[in-house]
């Protein structure tokens, strides 16, 4: 994620706060949640698609 000290953090917190409000934060959070999941089952099954085409090619050779 980098170098990020509290500050930036504190920072970017206040950011969030200051433009979504104080109410809008857990939704947007969840949402955030959702697409983080969804993008790792897709690349889950994008990796278990390549493993499984590669295991099939080795035993047809």
């Amino acid at each position: 994620m980098g170098n990020l000290g509290f500050q930036e953090i504190l920072l970017i917190a206040v950011v969030v706060l200051v433009l979504f409000g104080g109410r809008k934060i857990p939704e947007f959070m969840r949402g955030l949640g959702k697409g983080i999941r969804e993008f790792n089952d897709a690349k889950n099954n994008v990796k278990k698609e390549l493993e499984d085409g590669i295991k099939e090619k080795d035993t047809q050779a």
